[in-house]
């Protein structure tokens, strides 16, 4: 569907059509997986696994010091990229016409304390509706310091008229 919109800093109006967002890529950022924050994370949840907050257990198990936890991701992205405003403000989005549709996590190689994570979110897919609904499929790529890709999220995001 396309619309109209003011463009506020230009004083015209343009042509906004939600799919016009698909292959956008958002600017890359990095964080460093931290032992402390692992094991905030699993004593914020009830995870009482001591593969999280022992290193000696976690190598007792094969690792080579604490793992993540399955949605540790979401630290890094809190702490080191853009914040979920600036998302929706790139992707011309008013969030209170936004709903989160689901979420996925697919991993590839074991994530660990003292990793350097290097992420880059990217717009896969867009989907608009008649009526003025339209869905986004976000995918963020999650690469180790040895440019090992990880981890992948994929995020779908709803648009209500």
């Amino acid at each position: 569907m396309i619309k109209h919109i003011r463009n506020e800093e230009r004083g015209i109006y343009t042509l906004a059509n939600p799919e016009d967002k698909k292959g956008y890529v958002f600017p890359p950022y990095s964080g460093k997986v931290e032992t402390g924050k692992i094991k905030e994370l699993a004593l914020a949840i009830g995870d009482d696994n001591p593969i999280y907050t022992d290193e000696a257990k976690a190598k007792e198990e094969g690792f080579v010091t604490l793992p993540i936890l399955p949605t540790f991701m979401e630290a890094i992205d809190m702490w080191s990229g853009p914040t979920f405003e600036d998302l929706m403000e790139q992707l011309e989005i008013d969030m209170k016409k936004l709903l989160h549709g689901e979420q996925e996590y697919e991993y590839f190689a074991p994530i660990h304390a003292g990793d350097t994570i290097h992420a880059e979110t990217k717009v896969t897919d867009v989907k608009a509706k008649r009526n003025g609904m339209a869905f986004y499929t976000l995918e963020t790529v999650y690469r180790n310091q040895n440019d090992e890709k990880v981890m992948a999220a994929r995020m779908m995001l709803v648009k209500t008229p």
